[in-house]
């Protein structure tokens, strides 16, 4: 099993050190390294979210007990990352919620769903599916909201909701995602012109996001921030799925849907916590460099979680 999560985690680090060197030597430009990220942050991960929310069946993957286990774990994560940001490290309120958000995302997608086939088979992913299906507009949902009401402090009810709402209609995730929505609940087929020409774009947007990732650590060394970021790995690969393991046991969940909250729940912070912070411009350096620390990290601690679920 070790071998095994080496073997998925190791090619991660190869294209984000392919594109850190390629950056760090000026072999690619910095403002390609943007334009690279602005492609999968904007484009290519979004057509990702469609596709893959727009032909998950939902009713196999509905669960009340395990979504309930997964995200109340998740959003008092985020709680924590807020105010242990803003306690312990004294950040502003922007940056601790950006922290938060980097506590509350796991990485379900790249991490979770390959080292749950790989240790427990293709037949017990059902649950991972699920978490997928509404990991981003939960997350979004959350952290756009919480961002949108500390931005719009002293302002009214009415602005706030209006600013929140606003936020939330101009992310094209979140449209990529309600689109993809309304295409598996409408049963509209697209035309096999368009499906393969997505397939093409979202093979694409792992890879371009994390040889991105690279590139942008190079200007976001971790000095200063180093205490910061192992809190966020600590809240992210311990604490959470420690709390899923507790409510999970709570209520009794099937074993294999128990297995897929817990680990997607040891999985680290994911991409989408550098791109909420880089979308508001805040703890852009805690963000990106907590991705990288917490998905080195997650070699052992994933390891640790999956012996004590008997893998």
């Amino acid at each position: 099993m070790f071998q095994s999560l080496i073997d998925v985690i190791l090619p991660i680090f190869l294209v984000v050190g392919s594109g850190y060197f390629t950056t760090k030597f000026n072999y690619i430009s910095q403002s390609n390294v943007e334009g690279l990220m602005k492609f999968a942050q904007s484009f290519a991960i979004p057509l990702l979210l469609f596709k893959a929310i727009s032909t998950l069946d939902l009713s196999a993957s509905f669960n009340p007990a395990l979504l309930s286990s997964f995200y109340s774990a998740a959003f008092l994560c985020f709680l924590i990352g807020i105010f242990g940001a803003r306690l312990f490290f004294h950040r502003p309120w922007e940056d601790a919620i950006a922290i938060g958000f980097c506590c509350l995302f796991s990485n379900s997608l790249l991490l979770g769903l390959p080292i749950t086939e790989r240790a427990f088979g293709p037949d017990n992913l059902t649950g991972n599916y699920a978490i997928i299906a509404f990991h981003s507009p939960f997350c979004y949902a959350v952290g756009i909201t919480t961002m949108e009401i500390v931005r719009n402090q002293g302002g009214s009810l009415l602005q706030t909701g209006k600013s929140v709402f606003k936020a939330m209609f101009q992310n094209v995730l979140i449209l990529a995602i309600l689109l993809g929505f309304v295409v598996n609940v409408s049963g509209l087929q697209i035309p096999t012109i368009g499906t393969e020409a997505i397939d093409l774009i979202t093979r694409a947007a792992l890879p371009c996001a994390l040889f991105a990732l690279g590139g942008v650590l190079v200007q976001y060394k971790p000095e200063g921030d180093i205490r910061t970021i192992l809190f966020v790995c600590f809240t992210s690969l311990m604490i959470h799925p420690a709390l899923v393991w507790l409510f999970g046991s709570l209520q009794t969940l099937p074993q294999d849907l128990f297995r897929s909250g817990v680990v997607n729940a040891a999985m680290a912070t994911g991409f989408n916590g550098y791109i909420f912070a880089n979308i508001y411009g805040k703890a852009k350096r805690v963000a990106a460099s907590s991705v990288l620390f917490a998905t080195g990290f997650s070699i052992f601690t994933v390891w640790f979680w999956l012996t004590l679920l008997g893998s």
